[in-house]
């Protein structure tokens, strides 16, 4: 159950990922990121990795990101 509710964190990330994605949006990235750590944490006390491993990606893309539009020094 954990999983599920982990991975419905990961869409939600992914959704508001992929709007701050436009210009002038990024700053978006910095509520992005914290939900994905969350959405990790909640997949982490869950039995299988599925969840926690698309939170994973999902920081790790974001805050590259958010690294490249300069938020980030």
């Amino acid at each position: 159950m954990l999983n599920l509710v982990s991975i419905l964190i990961g869409l939600v990330t992914l959704v508001l990922g992929l709007v701050a994605f436009i210009p002038l949006l990024g700053w978006m990235n910095w509520l992005v990121i914290p939900i994905g750590i969350v959405g990790a944490a909640v997949g982490a006390l869950s039995s299988s990795s599925g969840g926690r491993n698309l939170n994973i990606i999902l920081i790790i893309i974001f805050a590259l990101r958010l690294s490249l539009g300069g938020g980030i020094i």
